[in-house]
């Protein structure tokens, strides 16, 4: 570094960077302790079986969505104002009573939503979504 002496006024136009040196050497080790930590992940091997068939349940109701968002109790359209009620006269005849969903793929999510929270709202509390196998 330059000393200036009184004659000389001018500013010094030189960039002291060792600052941002420390700082970036310490951000460098920073980012290289905890990287290891954010990729750190389970390892679990789990078990491989065959398919099965699930068994049949006398106490099971399916509710469906189609890809217009119309909500089918058993193969029957209900009207989403209506499906509340119907789902807790369900339950009221079986209070052991599941729903397995089943919604399309070209259902909006809003209805499926809407479905879940009429079911939720009804007392029903075992709900099961039903998928395909690819």
């Amino acid at each position: 570094m330059q000393l200036s002496n009184n004659d000389d006024d001018g500013e010094l136009s030189e960039i002291n960077v060792t600052p941002l040196v420390d700082v970036m050497l310490v951000l460098l080790v920073v980012f290289i302790v905890t990287a290891p930590l954010l990729t750190q992940v389970v390892r679990v091997k789990l078990p491989k079986t065959e398919q099965t068939e699930p068994t049949p349940d006398q106490h099971v109701a399916v509710l469906s969505v189609n890809a217009e968002g119309v909500p089918m109790l058993d193969d029957k359209a209900v009207p989403l104002a209506g499906l509340e009620a119907e789902l807790k006269a369900l339950q009221a005849k079986d209070p052991e009573i599941s729903l397995q969903l089943q919604a399309d793929k070209a259902a909006v999510f809003e209805a499926v939503a809407k479905v879940m929270a009429s079911a939720q709202r009804s007392g029903i509390s075992k709900l099961s979504f039903v998928t395909v196998q690819q």
